[in-house]
């Protein structure tokens, strides 16, 4: 890990990141804001999943996909921050 207080989220590569890892954020806080986002995708994906799929556009699927990414890629990332905070130093 660098020597930076903050690390940006890797769902979106760019050359200047906007949303970033506050590392030194409290341990519940990190966990918190990753848990919040697999939620979300976890209740996304059981809501596509009990419904029929047939009517489904293949472009609205693509944006579904791709918001499910990135959510998890940023829980991803709050947990290997987490994940760092929590080994031995």
């Amino acid at each position: 890990m660098t020597g930076s207080s903050f690390i940006p989220l890797t769902a979106i590569d760019c050359t200047i990141p906007a949303l970033l890892i506050d590392r030194n954020a409290p341990l519940d806080v990190l966990h918190a804001n990753a848990a919040a986002r697999v939620l979300a995708v976890t209740q996304l994906m059981e809501m596509f999943s009990s419904r029929e799929m047939q009517q489904a556009d293949s472009i609205d699927l693509k944006h579904l996909a791709t918001v499910a990414a990135q959510l998890l890629r940023d829980g991803c990332d709050l947990l290997d921050v987490l994940g760092w905070r929590l080994r031995p130093a």
